[in-house]
């Protein structure tokens, strides 16, 4: 046999024929379910985000002394579709919670349950001591 030739695969067994199809077949959907599980968890973490931004928003117009009405309406059109943004005023200091309901990936995966992501931001209204 010379060095520079390939060597020569075995021989296949008749048994042994469609055996990479047959795997394919049985991991490809679980590729699927892990790939759609991770896009879900990408979607629960940007709707939390949007949660933070929406709570923080809304905490900081109504520091500076903006309209109740109108600080919650920005923070709502920040948070997540269907979000909400409650308030409160703790003495000098205004809380503002967010909180949005993100379902599950739906399909084949529709008996995970919805998540529901929450958010609070605090500050100190200007002109406070």
């Amino acid at each position: 046999m010379r060095p520079w030739t390939r060597a020569r695969s075995r021989p296949r067994r008749p048994g042994e024929r469609g055996a990479v199809t047959a795997e394919l077949a049985m991991a490809l959907p679980l590729l699927l379910a892990v790939t759609v599980g991770l896009v879900w968890l990408l979607a629960v973490g940007a709707a939390q985000v949007r949660a933070v931004d929406a709570a923080r928003e809304t905490a900081r117009a109504l520091a500076r002394g903006d309209d109740q009405g109108a600080a919650v309406a920005a923070g709502e059109r920040v948070a997540p579709a269907g979000g909400s943004v409650t308030v409160r005023h703790e003495g000098d200091r205004v809380v503002a919670t967010a909180s949005a309901r993100v379902d599950g990936p739906g399909g084949m995966f529709g008996f995970l349950p919805g998540v529901t992501v929450r958010a609070q931001a605090v500050a100190l209204a200007e002109g406070a001591p």
